[in-house]
């Protein structure tokens, strides 16, 4: 297990971050930092994406910054020369995740079935992104999974949030969960950091009930 997914793990949770403007960047890592979640994929579903990944990797180094939505080889190449230290797609796309690891990238394709297991296990990938984690058949689905898969790691995303973190996060198959509910695009274009802490701070304290 690499030095970053190991750390992931110890912290439980992935804020995912949609950013508009790259100006909100800083502000939005500190409002994290200071919640106790020093991590973020921040998603390539806007132009900002690369511009706020690199604010962030720069002037924070303490925290673990990641790009998502990962879809195109053009987009891995943008994700490192920001300095991502993972990348996260939502789906197996056999192309772009050969070359992220051509490239040498820490990548997390997403799966949603054992098809998808199998083919990030021919990789050597055995940490990977689960999603939609709730429409797919959630924790039950997971764990069945895990059954043939048992040294396989999972990150759930979607669907999750403060009701239900708790009970994924009791499941060893589980690294860490993804979820935006900390880190909405109101609560970003709002500008509304103290909220975001706030907030990142009510998770923290269930990962710490659950993992200790």
């Amino acid at each position: 297990m690499s030095d970053i997914i190991k750390a992931i793990g110890e912290i439980g949770l992935v804020p995912v971050v949609k950013i508009n403007d790259a100006q909100d960047a800083l502000p939005l890592a500190n409002a994290l930092i200071d919640g106790g979640l020093p991590v973020a994929e921040i998603t390539f579903r806007t132009d900002a994406a690369a511009e706020s990944i690199a604010a962030i990797a720069k002037e924070f180094p303490e925290m673990i910054v990641g790009a998502g939505t990962v879809l195109t080889r053009a987009q891995v190449d943008a994700a490192m020369e920001a300095g991502s230290t993972f990348i996260v797609s939502p789906g197996l796309n056999p192309d772009t995740l050969d070359y992220a690891l051509s490239k040498g990238a820490l990548m997390m394709p997403g799966i949603s079935d054992a098809s998808g297991v199998e083919a990030a296990l021919a990789r050597g990938i055995n940490t990977v992104k689960f999603f939609p984690a709730e429409p797919a058949g959630g924790l039950p689905y997971i764990k069945a999974l895990a059954g043939p898969y048992a040294d396989v790691k999972f990150m759930p995303t979607g669907g999750i949030n403060l009701t239900n973190l708790a009970t994924y996060l009791a499941c060893p198959s589980i690294l860490a969960c993804g979820g935006t509910w900390m880190v909405t695009e109101t609560l970003i274009n709002e500008k509304r950091w103290d909220e975001i802490t706030s907030i990142c701070k009510d998770a923290v304290k269930i990962i710490k009930d659950v993992r200790g």
